[in-house]
């Protein structure tokens, strides 16, 4: 599924650092790839212990584990709204992208200059992006009321639906609020929102970047960006993405795994945050496990199992019969899928099945 998060954040918050530390991944997902498309584009893995465990039992030529997009975005700037830094350029590459992970810098470091050279100050820091991209929302809202105000005063019942979201939105954002605060009850409505493709009405994750010391719980700078965030229902985190660049830089996993126990972290912030951004979109897995290969395969939450058949080949979806659904605790008790079907615990799952993240999937399909 092409879907992508973006990386976005003023300048020298550690935005790149990040990027670069996610392609050691690999070391840290039981050696799962990692490849770059372009220098800001990059196809990370989504680490998954299930796949692994499955493996120990199903003995399988290869592990293939689920994969989502991430897009180091240049750093915006003060102004990027109106232009300002090659901001057009890069509030366009946000649209682009589905989800939304906001860097802000939360340490001390005299040698590294904040964005206008003053202390470090992260509320300040995110109303600077939260400001521009709620700028460029405005101006999209304007250039679409100019167009559709006379239609629906001639009536037009579609242009009618559009001017109302695009006034609701236009009034939240007008108080310096972002246009995810905003929901609609009509399905017209909500699909004449998602037409607009708001930068603000994408999901966002906060990621408080601070020093090594507050790794693990944080400090007082990424405590206000955690409260402002349940305030806002969006997500936070912590990571320190200096010790972050130190964990790649190490060779072995077995390196990687030692200097996460002198830390006190159980796994990096690197794999939290995949798996975050994971979730962020909406995204979830369910397992194909056979001695081919263990297969995660990435589908959107909710998704019913022909569905799903579909991610794996559009004629499983169109021929879709019937689904054979493990529970992945039961596979692990039981200890494989013979054992299961003796001991009555896999289910046979029609077209109305809401497939569960985790669930390890045969689909029976005619064309």
């Amino acid at each position: 599924m092409a879907l992508k998060c973006g990386i976005v954040g003023l300048p020298n918050v550690g935005k790149s650092t990040l990027f670069n530390c996610l392609s050691s991944a690999k070391a840290q997902a039981a050696n799962f790839p990692f490849c770059t498309i372009e220098p800001n584009l990059g196809v990370i893995t989504v680490p998954d212990t299930r796949l692994t465990k499955l493996a120990e039992i199903v003995k399988p030529g290869r592990i293939v584990p689920a994969t989502c997009e991430i897009v180091d975005i240049a750093g915006l700037v003060k102004g990027a709204s109106k232009g300002e830094g090659l901001g057009n350029k890069f509030l366009g590459n946000i649209r682009e992208c589905d989800a939304i992970i906001h860097v802000i810098r939360c340490f001390e470091d005299d040698n590294i200059v904040r964005e206008g050279g003053e202390a470090v100050n992260p509320l300040q820091d995110k109303e600077i992006i939260d400001t521009e991209l709620q700028l460029k929302d405005l101006e999209t809202i304007e250039n679409q009321l100019s167009k559709n105000q006379k239609m629906a005063a001639a009536g037009n019942k579609d242009a009618k639906v559009l001017v109302s979201v695009l006034m609701a939105y236009k009034e939240v954002l007008e108080q310096g609020k972002n246009a995810r605060s905003v929901s609609f009850e009509s399905k017209e409505e909500q699909q004449a929102a998602h037409d607009l493709f708001l930068l603000t009405t994408k999901p966002v994750l906060y990621v408080c970047n601070v020093d090594e010391t507050s790794a693990k719980e944080g400090n007082e700078h990424s405590r206000l960006i955690e409260k402002i965030a349940e305030e806002e229902g969006a997500e936070a985190m912590v990571i320190a993405a200096k010790t972050e660049e130190d964990i790649a830089s190490l060779e072995s996993y077995e390196d990687k795994k030692l200097f996460l126990d002198e830390l006190g972290l159980e796994e990096s912030g690197v794999n939290r945050l995949i798996n975050k951004a994971y979730h962020l979109l909406n995204l979830q897995t369910f397992i194909t496990a056979g001695e081919m290969e263990v297969k995660a395969w990435t589908f959107q939450k909710g998704w019913k199992a022909p569905q799903c058949a579909g991610v794996i080949h559009t004629d499983f979806e169109k021929g879709f019969i019937r689904a054979e659904v493990i529970k992945y605790e039961d596979y692990l008790y039981y200890g494989s899928e013979a054992a299961v079907r003796e001991a009555g615990k896999l289910g046979i799952e029609g077209k109305e099945y809401v497939v569960q993240d985790g669930d390890i999937m045969h689909f029976r399909f005619n064309v």
